[in-house]
């Protein structure tokens, strides 16, 4: 049964007015009760006496037993009003909290670890890309090094061989001008007729095996003369590299008398 709850503070007052009221009423019942007990008189016994004894025998009249007094009367017992009860509000089915707290925990750790996969996998994605683009870059720059690298050595390539083609020249001249110095020309010579000759050289400058006429210059004593100057020229002024050389292996030389 469930105890009655006081909706307010009022009807509480109320409540123990009531109670202090039935206090008060079972103490004066008590003392009323006591008075009322000690002003109760005893009844008295009525004996008959006799001044002369009849002649015959009377039957022995006993005098009745006294009435026994009347029992006191016990005042009412008063029994002190119960204490109120306090609300026992009905039990409420709670959910196992540990359990929630462990879902809602474990939840949580996978909401958690979902998060930090999705973040590694930015990370990881960002990582490829900017991986990729620092490899675009390593080989943008490579390439770029690389052309430089070509053209420096196409530069130097050009150079060398400029200069490679300068020193040829150089030394080819000095060769021709050496031959020219021992050329006689013949007489009555017209025009300015070429002879080409082709001359193979030792790395020290002489004739070997001869000199070959390659192109007339339709003057034989003039071609005789040309050749006869290569001859008395000999050692050749040729270059000390021998990779240089190469070039004065089979060189030709061409001869005009107004040179």
């Amino acid at each position: 049964m469930n105890a009655h709850v006081y909706p307010s503070q009022h009807e509480k007052v109320i409540s123990g007015a009531g109670a202090f009221g039935m206090h008060l009423l079972f103490i004066a019942l008590l003392v009323f009760g006591v008075n009322w007990q000690k002003k109760v008189e005893p009844q008295a016994n009525i004996v008959d006496l006799w001044t002369n004894l009849p002649s015959k025998s009377l039957p022995k009249v006993e005098s009745p037993p006294p009435e026994p007094p009347p029992p006191p009367v016990a005042p009412p017992k008063v029994e002190p009003p119960p204490p109120p009860k306090t609300a026992v509000k009905p039990e409420v089915a709670k959910p196992d909290i540990a359990m929630k707290e462990k879902s809602e925990k474990a939840e949580k750790e996978n909401v958690e670890k979902e998060r930090r996969l999705i973040e590694q996998q930015k990370s990881d994605a960002r990582k490829r890309g900017e991986e990729k683009q620092q490899q675009a870059r390593e080989a943008t720059e490579a390439q770029r090094l690389a052309k430089e690298q070509e053209d420096i050595q196409r530069k130097q390539a050009e150079q060398a061989t400029t200069a490679r083609a300068a020193q040829v020249d150089k030394y080819k001249k000095a060769i021709s001008d050496k031959i020219r110095r021992f050329i006689v020309l013949p007489p009555n010579i017209q025009g300015n007729p070429e002879a080409e000759f082709s001359v193979p050289l030792l790395p020290d400058g002489n004739v070997m095996a001869g000199v070959n006429l390659k192109r007339t210059s339709g003057n034989t004593a003039y071609d005789n003369a040309v050749e006869r100057a290569i001859l008395r020229a000999q050692p050749l002024p040729v270059p000390p590299d021998p990779a240089m050389f190469r070039e004065f292996r089979e060189l030709n030389l061409k001869f005009r008398p107004q040179e």
